[in-house]
């Protein structure tokens, strides 16, 4: 079985502005996940997860597909707040579900 990298990315980045998983940061606009893949890759990694929101989606597939094919493999993981809070209601005045 070979490793797989998770990589959790669902965050709401309501603190920073915009969504910082996909900002490039680079010298020719690499995101700081795609140094953290090259080096699984390099490690032996053969695939990575991406475990963010669904709205993240085309965002995500979009910036890291294109860069990733043939060399790792990709999957994408939803994260729904509803998995984890069942039937329970969150406050309505709560912005932040996490924290």
């Amino acid at each position: 079985m070979q490793p797989t990298l998770l990589i959790l990315a669902a965050g709401m980045a309501s603190r920073y502005g915009s969504m910082k998983q996909i900002q490039g940061f680079g010298p020719t606009g690499e995101t700081i996940m795609e140094y953290s893949i090259y080096d699984a890759i390099r490690a032996g990694f053969t695939k990575v997860v991406f475990i963010i929101r669904g709205e993240f989606a085309d965002d995500f597939k979009k910036i890291f597909e294109p860069k990733l094919k043939g060399k790792i493999e990709t999957d994408y993981v939803f994260q729904h707040l509803k998995s984890f809070t069942g039937n329970r209601n969150i406050p309505a005045d709560r912005t932040k579900p996490w924290g």
